[in-house]
């Protein structure tokens, strides 16, 4: 007996920011929470909201070889399109909307040319470098991210993204020409992590090696206690960065008891070091982070 198919819903789309590739009926959300399909178009939900914005240590982002000791001012938004159960970031990352979503914070909205215009404005009164997209995942709402960081750029400024790398190349050849600064989470270097936190290594590491072509690029890993804290997995991840570039920073991080994992411990401190230990073998650059 032959496969019955069923027809596609009228306006259905697929969105193609990620390797979720949401097909959305009229009025649906992504998987994101933040990407909707309107009158069979994929839009942006929040495009210009605003529910966080500082004037931040460059260290902070984490960037420990890009303009070391300056500020930037760093800006995020909701939405995310990974489901990490120990988030550090999930009352705005898990905001939005669809099911289980958290209560979103309030936001501001800002257009492109007033985001930029406050980076110079803080530029001239305190110093500040440019604009950091971070807090959230911001590549979800790429589309701002490229409008405003072109506009930076204009003014002579610098613009970093902070990102869990999970999106598309040609998401990143979009905004890659206004950006000289990444930090990208590689969280694990196992394929089984990334399908617990609905993600995909590949893409991932694929994402890190483009970018490396023409930015600055740092890369965290988040340990987390009994996932991905084994020295071997440590030094394969330090020695697939050290493929792509031994000068790429990594930034080994402690984690805390968040979001759907409150019984998880911190991450011990002698375990840190010895990742770090294990991952200097192969890297030039290796910070501790949360410490």
């Amino acid at each position: 007996m032959g496969k019955t198919f069923k027809a596609p819903a009228a306006n259905q789309v697929t969105c193609t920011v990620c390797s979720h590739h949401c097909r959305l009926i009229d009025g649906q959300t992504g998987f994101c929470r933040a990407r909707k399909n309107s009158g069979g178009r994929i839009v942006p939900l929040y495009y210009g909201r605003v529910c966080g914005l500082s004037l931040d240590p460059i260290e902070k982002k984490p960037l420990a070889m890009f303009h070391p000791g300056t500020r930037i001012l760093s800006v995020g938004s909701l939405g995310c399109n990974l489901r990490c159960p120990f988030c550090q970031n999930y009352h705005i990352s898990q905001a939005g909307a669809g099911p289980d979503a958290v209560t979103a914070p309030p936001t501001e909205s800002f257009t492109p040319e007033e985001l930029a215009q406050l980076a110079v404005d803080a530029h001239r009164a305190r110093g500040n470098i440019g604009l950091a997209f971070t807090y959230n995942e911001p590549l979800v709402g790429y589309e701002f991210v490229r409008d405003t960081s072109r506009l930076t750029h204009e003014a002579g400024l610098l613009n970093a993204v902070v990102t869990n790398g999970s999106v598309s190349l040609d998401v990143l050849e979009e905004i890659l020409p206004y950006i000289d600064a990444m930090n990208v989470d590689l969280k694990s270097f196992s394929s089984e992590f990334y399908e617990w936190i609905r993600g995909d290594l590949n893409q991932t590491r694929a994402f890190i090696e483009r970018a490396a072509a023409d930015c600055h690029v740092e890369v965290t890993t988040l340990i987390i206690d009994g996932k991905n804290d084994s020295p071997r997995e440590m030094d394969e991840l330090s020695a697939w960065i050290a493929s792509v570039s031994p000068d790429i920073p990594l930034h080994i991080t402690r984690s805390f008891p968040q979001w759907k994992m409150p019984h998880l411990r911190p991450t011990p401190l002698d375990r840190l070091r010895e990742l770090a230990d294990t991952a200097q073998r192969n890297l030039n650059h290796v910070f501790l982070g949360n410490c």
